[in-house]
């Protein structure tokens, strides 16, 4: 099938392009020393958990407990869960934990511990816990520098209800970053930060066998990792307009695009209306600290076009000049690339793999939390 004869809006993977991601990626982790963990949360998806492993079911992070069950269905029996526990899902945690030759979950509270040790004299069951640390993204993780957080540490070393794995953070900071040094930065506070309160555990007694790291920015970019034992990024295997922006890739690199039909041309208006909106491109306002402006993603082979509004169903195009749309009719199509490829992808019901223009496979992701 031609990708042309898809229903709009349709997402494509560039086949060529998703397997050289997850290549770079399985090459990166071997020479800086460390495990790859990666996170599906943008994809969801079966077969592309398998790609980012080389071809097996080895250790993957989740952002919902939909796409735990998804892939320990599927031979996945390595998942942690990188969302801090709510205790209503603890009943759901021991049940994926049974069936998982390891599930962590992660906390940064004493009330998440209260819970997670109530559940464990409940149903007998030790599960496994990383705290969280926050190495200055500022959203969640307690901070390392504090006498509290070592107090917490301490409690999940000595509970006989926890099986204490040791430290993670995000360091969801570095999108903020604007070159390639400035992720280089960022990657390295993440890794001192995580290593010296790795550090300041064992020094007192408290073991901490993992410190686990993440984010696709720093992953890619980091001068080294001493110290760390694993990474968890995930969006470097679609890429996207936002990270081709800060500079963590190039557009060569992206592998996604949204395929989409004009379904309004106003010449004199210097704009055209297309059928992919907010849900199938996300709201994503892009890297607004690079570009200066809010667009919602790129045009491909159109460089005078910019998606400048979304409604649900709806996106706006708008030309420089009136002859930048005067060549369009109702029903042409156009591919664009996302802001956010873990956002946009996460409402299509079929992601399309394609070589050039034709369709050469299809996968089906989970949905839901």
């Amino acid at each position: 099938m031609n990708l042309f004869d898809l229903e709009s809006p349709a997402f494509l993977i560039d086949a060529a392009r998703l397997e050289r991601n997850s290549k770079m990626m399985l090459e990166r982790s071997k020479k800086l020393g460390v495990r790859l963990r990666p996170h599906i949360k943008t994809h969801k998806s079966v077969e592309i958990a398998r790609i980012q492993q080389g071809g097996g079911e080895g250790p993957v992070t989740v952002s919902t407990l939909a796409e735990a069950r998804f892939l320990l269905t599927a031979g996945f029996k390595e998942i942690t869960y990188a969302v801090p526990i709510s205790p209503q899902k603890l009943a759901s945690v021991r049940t994926l934990a049974e069936k998982s030759l390891a599930f962590n979950i992660l906390l940064d509270s004493e009330d998440a511990a209260d819970a997670v040790e109530r559940a464990g004299r409940t149903s007998g069951l030790c599960l496994s816990v990383f705290l969280k640390v926050d190495c200055g993204y500022h959203r969640a993780g307690v901070d390392p520098s504090s006498a509290e957080s070592r107090t917490l540490a301490e409690r999940l070393e000595d509970s006989k209800w926890i099986d204490f794995k040791g430290i993670l953070t995000h360091a969801g900071q570095s999108y903020h970053a604007r070159s390639r040094a400035e992720i280089q930065d960022v990657a390295e506070v993440e890794r001192s930060r995580m290593v010296q309160f790795g550090q300041s555990l064992r020094s007192a007694g408290i073991s901490c066998p993992e410190i686990s790291v993440g984010s696709t920015p720093t992953a890619v970019h980091a001068r080294h990792l001493e110290g760390v034992t694993e990474i968890r990024p995930g969006n470097y295997i679609f890429f996207d307009k936002y990270q081709a922006d800060i500079g963590t890739c190039g557009l060569e690199d992206c592998a996604v695009s949204v395929m989409t039909r004009i379904i309004g041309v106003y010449p004199k208006e210097k704009r055209l209306v297309v059928d992919a909106g907010a849900l199938a491109l996300s709201k994503d306002p892009g890297a607004v600290h690079i570009v200066g402006e809010t667009v919602f993603g790129l045009v491909l082979d159109h460089p005078t076009l910019k998606v400048v509004g979304l409604a649900q169903e709806h996106g706006s195009i708008m030309g420089k000049a009136e002859k930048d749309v005067k060549g369009f009719r109702v029903g042409d199509a156009l591919r664009i690339l996302p802001n956010h490829s873990c956002l946009a992808a996460a409402l299509h019901p079929w992601y399309f793999l394609v070589d050039g223009e034709q369709v050469v496979d299809r996968f089906q992701p989970v949905r839901g939390w």
